[in-house]
């Protein structure tokens, strides 16, 4: 006996609903590209001077007119610019102009690039999917190590010092009398060479498996002369215990390892019984259900799919992710052997959460 079921009957409307919203994300990827063009050719900083036609804001950029006027009309449709029909003038708002030129941490304009550059990738990631394993690190860089440096440098020189270096107790006291501190998976190092100028007593030592980061990391330190500081291109889990350090950080790479548990671990090893460990992470709930009503989850599991999650397993590892999440965190800070973890907002950046936790004393 076979039983033949009714198709349920769709509501057109709801269709079109929904594939509005499908045209509706795919436009807003489309809106990223134009935003990190805008970045890139200086158009943003020139449209900040002030109301201009398309040769205007073309000249002041030394741009061809063409290619801008053609810009201009997806950043207008794209709700980032006004347009005054009449006079042929664009107008970037003072709003959009905080959100996307100059120095300080509200610039989210470098972030664009990360769109751009994930997607390059995406042959790779599906083979994944189909095959496993994964994109290793190595195929992201060099632009990986560029977009992570544009990306924050701007919040490191607004907040690092002055905003989130003082979230951990008695930190700043520390660095201001001598202390010796670590930041594991440093990157092109900015965060250590700020830490290193604010703090002249202390020393500072920066660990990252990228070469190419770690070139560009002392030829920095160089540069601004500063001779408290070193760095290193190799794995902490690879460090046997030797003189403590009094504090050890990481900025957004926890969640990128292959074995973050174990990198926990030597993290702990390396501290002075009570010293510092200052983690920030993605500041997400690990359940899914969770993380239902967060306007920047989408974006967020998009990037693991497109590289953190990938990163890890291409090496065989843990494949944490980027919304691993503050339960797991906290779970994997007492399995290291850590105390108790403040959680706390990130002073200029939306996505990360600041965890802050100490070796105990009896340690």
């Amino acid at each position: 006996m076979t039983t033949t079921e009714t198709p349920t009957e769709l509501d057109p409307q709801q269709v079109g609903e929904f594939a509005g919203r499908m045209f509706g994300a795919y436009g807003g990827g489309m809106l990223a590209f134009m935003v990190d063009l805008g970045h890139r050719t200086g158009l943003f900083e020139a449209a900040a001077d002030g109301p201009a036609t398309s040769q205007e804001l073309a000249d002041r950029a030394g741009l061809h007119e063409r290619y801008v006027r053609e810009w201009l009309g997806a950043v207008v449709t794209g709700g980032i610019f006004e347009y005054d029909a009449k006079n042929g003038v664009y107008t970037l708002p003072a709003v959009a102009a905080a959100c996307l030129t100059g120095p300080g941490a509200g610039n989210v304009a470098p972030f664009s690039g990360f769109v751009a550059h994930l997607g390059t990738h995406l042959t790779d990631v599906a083979r994944a999917f189909k095959e496993g394993g994964g994109v290793p690190y190595s195929a992201f860089r060099p632009g990986f190590t560029d977009i992570m440096d544009a990306g924050s440098r701007n919040v490191f020189d607004g907040t690092l010092v002055d905003g989130v270096l003082p979230l951990a107790p008695g930190l700043i006291d520390e660095l201001q009398a001598g202390a010796r501190l670590a930041d594991v998976g440093c990157g092109t190092g900015h965060a250590l060479v700020l830490m290193a100028k604010a703090f002249p007593a202390s020393t500072f030592v920066g660990y990252d498996l990228a070469e190419d980061a770690i070139e560009r990391a002392r030829a920095e330190a160089a540069a601004e002369g500063v001779a408290n500081i070193s760095f290193e291109v190799r794995d902490i889990v690879t460090i046997a215990k030797q003189e403590p350090f009094d504090a050890i950080t990481t900025f957004d790479t926890i969640h990128d390892l292959v074995d973050p548990a174990g990198v926990l671990a030597s993290v702990y090893a390396n501290l002075r019984p009570g010293g510092t460990f200052l983690m920030v992470e993605p500041h997400l709930q690990t359940k899914l259900e969770d993380n239902l009503g967060n306007f920047m989850a989408p974006m967020m599991y998009a990037t693991s799919t497109l590289h953190c999650l990938t990163v890890s397993l291409a090496e065989g590892g843990a494949g944490l992710g980027t919304c691993f999440g503050e339960q797991k965190a906290v779970e994997l800070l007492a399995d290291a052997g850590f105390g108790e973890v403040s959680i706390l907002p990130h002073p200029a950046d939306p996505i990360d959460g600041v965890f802050v936790t100490h070796k105990p004393e009896e340690a």
